[in-house]
């Protein structure tokens, strides 16, 4: 199914008109920005009153006008910001309130602002990650609606706004849905809100909203640097001049858009110094267009494939890694800050971790940045989880929007060089095709990376085999395992022998076992940290001898919170295999790890 990006959004809840449609930035966090993080208003709304009459039509006098209750009016008006209480964006409702920690449903945002408005300029507004449903209003103009918890979007604003004092209203919906990516059913928490941060952003009318810029593959050699990519300006016609400079390797080219807006680039560059985990080079780029211009920091690296070997720069890699939910350490909650990012990447690089899966969903651009700068290699993955209805041509459009998202906002990051399409998700005809599609889409998207997914394997006796179909159309294969924790026990992984289907790079997504930090015991003793030690001990060994091993990501390096997990006095809500608890405890199990990293004593040697 090929479908524009403007043809994803459908109503979303019966009745509604649709607004405008979000576009999508390619380095938003570049641009002069006024903030709107801080403290918002807020409304809990479970039946959704202030947006629906009780015959479930649209108000025209609903919240978003941001009316006042007062006592002279001839009519009730049973609402009103300023006397409602705070939360604050970025930020989940969740662990900010304690009545709101299991709440699902819509919440109300308000907050005010001033601005001044520049001549021969847009204004749009940016809005980092709102799960999952969301609809704004500025000054009573409803300016977009979006769909999906994860991804970046940006909604023009610049007809709503005037000069002086304003206001901006949302109504963010978290409630879960069969039709919804990810679907009904997950492993981690729904934390609703404006979760990421919010902000303001003025451009030229005639800008750049997307780029890319990457190394061309040179089949294994190095000593060729040339970058391509292409520029597009958005309002600009044929013939308006683009251009490119790294002033460090004094480089620049010239170019101009095409009838849709877009200018190619192809440029050669001498004395790059390449992107690595051993040397996150990073170069200050320029990009202009018309009155527009973009600073940009950007790492150049190849990523490729030779048979069952990852090559970086040419050269075969081992991935050693672990997984990461976008849980904060010590407050828990969604992680958004830099803070939060440095303190996960930190203890990934403590560990001694070249990469980390970012699992299960698109993270916030503060994550990217951070493993540029740190020199650590990722894993990035669209929401398509478990069993979503691989049947419905409504959620494949949402796959793909979402996929759209990711990789038009987040392509430019050296630390990226694996796209995900899904995680566990059952083993059938349509599934298949369904996720072969997208695999297909992101390649036209981004050629320049490799296309990966967590499969399941099946079992015959003490052999696990890999030859699910979806292998066919991904250049990594990824698998999830859990011998010793959801079959069998610690010893089970010394007899069981491996099957892959295909003669590309494997890396295990997930391996583990759960412990609560500071419980100890046997080391068969389920939940201690004894028995999670032991558990990756027997992994390691049994993975080493998988010939086309690449790298591996267990699960997982923080515990993280997730409804699912109920064991009273262990688990309390928490999924508890992590390697760090959320108060960054270092469990027994980070050290077996980390030694096996260090000692380079896992996986085929670089």
């Amino acid at each position: 199914m090929k479908r524009s990006f403007a043809l994803f959004f459908f109503v979303l809840f019966s009745g509604i008109a649709i607004a405008q449609t979000p576009i999508v930035f390619t380095g938003a966090d570049r641009r002069p920005a006024q903030s709107l993080n801080g403290e918002w208003a807020s409304i809990v709304d479970p039946y959704f009153s202030g947006l629906y009459t009780f015959h479930h039509e649209e108000r025209k006098d609903g919240w978003f006008l941001n009316r006042k209750a007062r006592p002279e009016d001839t009519f009730p008006t049973e609402y009103d910001f300023d006397t409602a209480p705070k939360l604050k964006v970025p930020g989940d409702w969740n662990t900010q309130r304690a009545s709101l920690l299991f709440y699902e449903g819509p919440v109300w945002y308000e907050r005010n602002f001033t601005y001044q408005p520049k001549e021969h300029s847009r204004v749009f507004l940016h809005v980092g990650a709102a799960n999952y449903r969301s609809f704004w209003w500025v000054n009573g103009e409803k300016t977009c609606e979006h769909e999906g918890g994860y991804t970046a979007f940006n909604c023009d604003v610049t007809s709503a706004l005037h000069a002086g004092d304003n206001f901006v209203v949302a109504a963010v919906d978290n409630t879960r849905s069969e039709d919804n990516v990810p679907t009904l059913q997950t492993d981690w928490w729904n934390y609703g809100g404006i979760t990421r941060e919010i902000s303001l952003i003025t451009v030229p009318n005639i800008f750049i909203d997307r780029y890319d810029l990457h190394l061309i593959r040179t089949e294994g050699r190095t000593e060729d640097s040339v970058i391509e990519g292409w520029v597009h300006v958005m309002g600009a016609g044929a013939g308006s001049p683009v251009e490119v400079e790294i002033p460090e390797l004094h480089a620049k080219t010239e170019s101009t858009t095409d009838a849709n807006g877009r200018a190619a680039i192809h440029f050669a560059v001498r004395g790059l110094e390449r992107w690595s985990p051993e040397s996150p080079k990073l170069y200050a780029v320029k990009l202009r267009a018309e009155s527009d211009s973009i600073d940009e920091a950007m790492g150049f690296r190849t990523i490729e494939t030779r048979g069952s070997e990852i090559l970086l720069n040419g050269k075969p890699i081992f991935l050693r890694g672990v997984s990461i939910h976008a849980e904060a350490p010590y407050r828990t909650g969604r992680a958004w800050s830099d803070k939060d990012a440095e303190t996960l990447l930190g203890w990934a690089k403590e560990l001694g971790c070249n990469y980390v899966r970012l699992a299960h969903y698109p993270h916030d651009e503060t994550m990217l940045r951070a493993a540029d700068r740190m020199g650590i290699l990722v894993w990035s993955e669209n929401p398509v989880y478990w069993a979503l209805d691989y049947n419905s041509p409504e959620v494949y459009a949402k796959a793909q929007q979402q996929l759209d998202e990711e990789i038009g906002t987040l392509r430019n990051h050296a630390s990226i060089i694996l796209w995900s399409m899904a995680n566990e998700t059952p083993n059938t005809e349509v599934r298949t095709e369904f996720i072969t599609r997208l695999a297909e889409h992101a390649r036209e998207l981004d050629g320049s990376r490799l296309i990966t997914a967590a499969l399941l394997v099946r079992s015959q006796g003490h052999t696990k085999i890999l030859d699910d179909p979806l292998g066919k159309a991904l250049d990594v294969l990824g698998f999830n395992e859990y011998i010793g924790w959801y079959e069998g026990n610690p010893e089970t992984a010394d007899v069981t022998q491996w099957n892959i289907g295909y003669n590309k790079p494997l890396i295990v997504s997930e391996f583990g076992a759960g412990a609560k930090a500071g419980l100890h015991g046997g080391a068969n003793q389920r939940w201690t940290e004894e028995y999670q030690a032991n558990v990756f001990r027997h992994q390691l060994a049994m993975l080493n001898r998988i010939p086309q091993l690449r790298g591996m990501s267990p699960w997982v390096l923080m515990d993280f919170r997730s409804p699912n997990r109920t064991l009273t006095g262990i688990q309390d809500e928490f999924n508890r295999k992590g390697l760090i608890s959320d108060q960054g405890v270092k469990k027994q199990a980070f050290f077996v790890l980390q030694k096996a990293y260090r000692e380079h004593s896992v996986g085929k040697a670089e």
